[in-house]
């Protein structure tokens, strides 16, 4: 029995939250299940982790600057953005998810976010307070209602040393919730 993403291409997008090094595991999970991931990371995710280890994990480029795209005529991000089954976003920081919900574009992976026809799920990791600002809760309105998954984040003790709603969902249900997806849309 074939693993359930075989044949699946996944852009992996990892923010600039303290939860990027979970990204790690992520790869790692959805590989395993069979998917082809291809991250794209903001230069503040390059801080918590670094490129290599999800080049390694993934055994493909990971791309970080729109300025560095260096093959041929045809823009990079955006013959990977029609690659995609399926855009995931974990972590997603509030400044990602409100330039998404804005049409922001100001780094490589919002402007593969606004390339993208691919269906979109993001898992957010902040601060409780920044999770429940009404500006954050609007920007995630707006993405729901574009159609976009959003994983739930899960309460519990966060990095700031808050406890709280904000912790990236566990590796195990962002995985699931992209299994539910590929399903549903297969």
């Amino acid at each position: 029995m074939m693993p359930p993403l075989t044949g699946k291409t996944i852009i992996l997008g990892v923010t600039g939250s303290i939860a990027a090094y979970k990204a790690a595991d992520l790869v790692g999970a959805l590989r395993r299940d069979g998917a082809d991931v291809f991250v794209i990371m903001t230069r503040e995710a390059t801080h918590f982790i670094g490129p290599m280890t999800l080049q390694t994990l993934s055994r493909n480029p990971v791309a970080v600057d729109l300025w560095e795209e260096h093959k041929g005529w045809h823009p990079g991000h955006i013959e990977l953005a029609d690659r995609a089954d399926l855009f995931l976003v974990a972590p997603a920081t509030a400044h990602t998810i409100a330039c998404f919900a804005h049409g922001l574009a100001p780094d490589l992976l919002t402007s593969a976010y606004l390339a993208t026809p691919a269906p979109v799920m993001v898992a957010p990791a902040m601060n409780g307070k920044m999770y429940r600002h009404p500006a954050t809760e609007a920007n995630l309105r707006t993405l729901r209602e574009r159609g976009h998954a959003i994983v739930e984040p899960e309460e519990g003790m966060l990095a700031c040393g808050y406890e709280g709603i904000g912790r990236l969902a566990q590796i195990d249900a962002v995985v699931a919730a992209v299994h539910a997806h590929v399903q549903n849309s297969g």
